[in-house]
Order: C-alpha cells, then sequence, then structure tokens
C-alpha cells in the first residue's frame, strides 16, 4: 500500500472514518457496486463494528437497471448481509441517463414503466427498494436525470434528520482528472480546513476518504482483510484486462462503451436484452473501440476537410442533435476570437512556429493562472502538429465530438452551464414524451 512518514491509506483512511463518526451525527455512503464504493463501504462497516458503534448508516444505491449480473449480486449481498447496520435507499426509479452509443438517443430512461417489456432484468422485489410505488422523495420528478436525482438525495437526507450530514463517496484522485479536481479544487468550502471534504449545502458536506488509494491499494486490502467485492472483476481478469481498465458502468454511458462489448463475452445472457434497451447499443459494441466512433486515430474521408466534414456530419443528424452541436460549436468560436484561451508559453512557440493565425490577448485572469490567453483569428481544420497541448480549437475537434456522441461536447472542453442545463431539461421533456 501506499505510505506516509508514518502510516500507509489504510491507516490514514481509518482516521478519516473516526473523524466522520466524531463529527457527524447521520452518514451515508454513495455506494455503485464498484471496487471503491465496495471498499468504501467495507471500510466503514468494519469501522463501525470494530468500534461497536450502534447507530446505523445510510447507504444509497442508484439502480440503472442495465448492468452485470455479477454488480446486482454484489449489491444484493451488501445490502442483505447488513441490514442489521445500514438504512437501505436501493433507487429503481426512472431517470434519464446519457446515451452515447446513438446519435438518435440522448437519453435513456432506467426503470421506465412504458418499457417495461425491455427491461434488462426484473426489478428487485426487497421490501425496501424503492421505486414509483413506495417513493418517499418530496424532489423526485418523473424521469428526472440521474445526476440530479443523486444530488437533491443528498439535500433530502439532510433534511430528513437533525444535525450535520455528510455522504462518502469512493473518488480515487488517480482514476480520473475530474477526480481529481473534486478533490484538490480550492473552490469549494471544507469541513475544519481538511480537504477531502466538501460542503454542499446548509448543514451537509461530502467526503472522499479513499482520495489518495491507488488501483493496486484497493485490491490489496480486498485481499488482506477477506472484504467482499464485486465478482465481475474475476471475469474481466480472465478476459485479460488490467485492473486499470476494468470499470462497471452503464453499458451505454460514455465512459464504459468502449468496453460495451464485453458483456456479449462475458454475460450473453445480459447481453441480448442490453442490446434490445436502447438503440444503437448493438453498433455501439462493435464500434465502440474503432475510429467510426472516436476513438483510436481516425482518419480524414478523402475529398474533405475537417471543416467540411463536420458539416457533413451535422446534416446526418436529427434537428434536435444537430441544433445541440451547432450551439457549442459556435460558442466555442466565438470564444477564441474574442477572448482566447490560456495556453502554455511552449504552446505559444509552436503555434508561431507553425504560423497559426493568432493574437495574445493579456494573461488569464484566473486565480494563480500564469498563462497568456490566445485568440484565434479562424479556427484550424486541425492541429495535428501541436505537440505540447490538445486544448485548442480546430475542425477535427468537433468531428471527434460528433463521432464520439458526445453531446455535451467534453472532448473540447465544455462544461455544463446552467442555460445548458435548462436546455437539456427541456430535452428531456420533449423526448421522454417519443
Amino acid at each position: 500500500m501506499k505510505h506516509y512518514l508514518d502510516k500507509n491509506v489504510y491507516e490514514a483512511t481509518n482516521e478519516r472514518i473516526k473523524y466522520i463518526f466524531d463529527n457527524f451525527k447521520n452518514i451515508y455512503v454513495s455506494f455503485s457496486g464498484g471496487k471503491d464504493s465496495g471498499l468504501l463501504l467495507n471500510l466503514v462497516l468494519d469501522y463501525k463494528r470494530k468500534h461497536n458503534i450502534k447507530r446505523k448508516i445510510g447507504v444509497f444505491h442508484q439502480d440503472f437497471e442495465a448492468q452485470y449480473k455479477q454488480t446486482t449480486e454484489f449489491v444484493t449481498r451488501m445490502f442483505e448481509n447488513n441490514l442489521e447496520d445500514i438504512v437501505p435507499y436501493w433507487v429503481c426509479l426512472p431517470m434519464g441517463s446519457r446515451c452515447a452509443v446513438s446519435n438518435y438517443q440522448m437519453y435513456w430512461y432506467t426503470w421506465d414503466p412504458d418499457e417495461k417489456d425491455k427491461w434488462v432484468r426484473e426489478m428487485p422485489s426487497m421490501p425496501y427498494i424503492i421505486n414509483l410505488d413506495n417513493n418517499p422523495f418530496d424532489f423526485y420528478k418523473y424521469k428526472m436525470v440521474q445526476e440530479d436525482l443523486y444530488a437533491d438525495f443528498g439535500d433530502w437526507f439532510s433534511r430528513q434528520h437533525e444535525g450535520d450530514s455528510i455522504c462518502l463517496l469512493g473518488i480515487r484522485a488517480d482514476e480520473s482528472l475530474n477526480r481529481y479536481r473534486a478533490y484538490a479544487t480550492d473552490r469549494k468550502v471544507l469541513m475544519d480546513g481538511k480537504q477531502w471534504t466538501s460542503k454542499m449545502g446548509e448543514k451537509w458536506y461530502n467526503a472522499y476518504p479513499l482520495y489518495d488509494w491507488t488501483t493496486k491499494d484497493v485490491w490489496v486490502a480486498n485481499g488482506k482483510f477477506g472484504f467482499d467485492y464485486n465478482k465481475i472483476y474475476d471475469l474481466f481478469y480472465k478476459a485479460g484486462l488490467s485492473i486499470h481498465q476494468m470499470r462497471v458502468a452503464s453499458p451505454y454511458h460514455e465512459a464504459a462503451k468502449e468496453s460495451l462489448n464485453l458483456y456479449r463475452v462475458l454475460e450473453p445472457d445480459t447481453w441480448v436484452k442490453v442490446v434490445g434497451r436502447v438503440q444503437g447499443a448493438n453498433f455501439g459494441a462493435m464500434y465502440g473501440n474503432t475510429k467510426l466512433l472516436g476513438s483510436r486515430r481516425i482518419t480524414l474521408p478523402e475529398g474533405h476537410t475537417w471543416r467540411s466534414y463536420v458539416k457533413f456530419l451535422l446534416a446526418t443528424l436529427p434537428d434536435e442533435m444537430r441544433r445541440n452541436y451547432i450551439e457549442k460549436f459556435k460558442t466555442s468560436i466565438k470564444f477564441w476570437w474574442r477572448k482566447g484561451g490560456a495556453v502554455s508559453d511552449e504552446a505559444i512557440k509552436e503555434l508561431e512556429a507553425c504560423n497559426y493565425n493568432i493574437r495574445l490577448n493579456g494573461k488569464s485572469p484566473y486565480r494563480g493562472s500564469s498563462k497568456d490567453q490566445v485568440r484565434f483569428l479562424g479556427t484550424p481544420d486541425d492541429t495535428d502538429d501541436i505537440k505540447s497541448t490538445i486544448d485548442i480549437p480546430s475542425w477535427k475537434r468537433m468531428a471527434v465530438c460528433i463521432l464520439k456522441n458526445d453531446h455535451l461536447c467534453k472532448y473540447m472542453g465544455f462544461a455544463q452551464t446552467k442555460k445548458q442545463a435548462q436546455r437539456e431539461r427541456e430535452l428531456l421533456n420533449k423526448y421522454r414524451n417519443l
């Protein structure tokens, strides 16, 4: 395990868990059924029992319907075997989840009662399952976006209890840049100056007790302490995946589509239902890891520039999808033309050496940044000859967004704004009635 000067990550995490139990009356663990959240739940329960803590902790699980049987079995074991120590929140409500395997379906809806004949599996029948028949959430809106349901649950949970509440998440900083930012950002309010906490509401916090663990640490702990875990990881290993490639996620999500074909190999019975559940799933499994969907190195079709190829791709899309991309592309072009983005000195030297039509626009206004802002007088077709960064605009990056079904254009550096969130809700209302 990773070691500090005087302790390892296991010992450090137990100190964090002690702090949590000492300072919060109401605790719940966000449990997805993956390796990280599974380890976190095991560590919290282990600490609770070793220290004879009688009060129960909440366990929140968003069930996305389409998942490996092994995931369902693991989640079931963790709930059923620990009912004396937990308050279960196993949520099987219709939720809007992003769909990255189709240009014709921006969202698919878990546990959609209108699609019951296509459900990947039967709804769990335990008495504590939360569904449309017994929904206790005053914030729930039919087919609301899954991220909103997750966030609103934390506020709801805090309102049900006296005193401060805290949500424990199995986020590790080395897993992705976004997860590192969740921990490292200086734009959040901390609890007692602890960087692994973040204030989310009037009386509730998020905490990341595993933030400094490596993937190897997770498996060392499971083996050393004999913790239960999702046995799909054993099948991943037998299929030849490294421990860093193994991921348990919705088969239609942008983070999982490249491994969608594993369903066909590991759980063929589940695969048959996954294919029929969402339009485009079979295509995504066949081509999710190829240039057709923006993975690997894509090449420009003969006779096209990247700009003309973008226009060709836009012309093939449904109206709503096309307008979504056009709005974001226009925003990007205007940003780089009028204001400019922060670029390193090395990148500026490369741009100037390659004769890009750029203008410097002063230092970046963001705190702690010493980079110059660079405006582009015209969007480059591609920037393949710039090696020091990919964070500059090009028509090629736009094409990749379309090929990846990247509706938010994260590949171009977009984050969702309030206006875009409102637009998203409007699209959800439109598509849920189709």
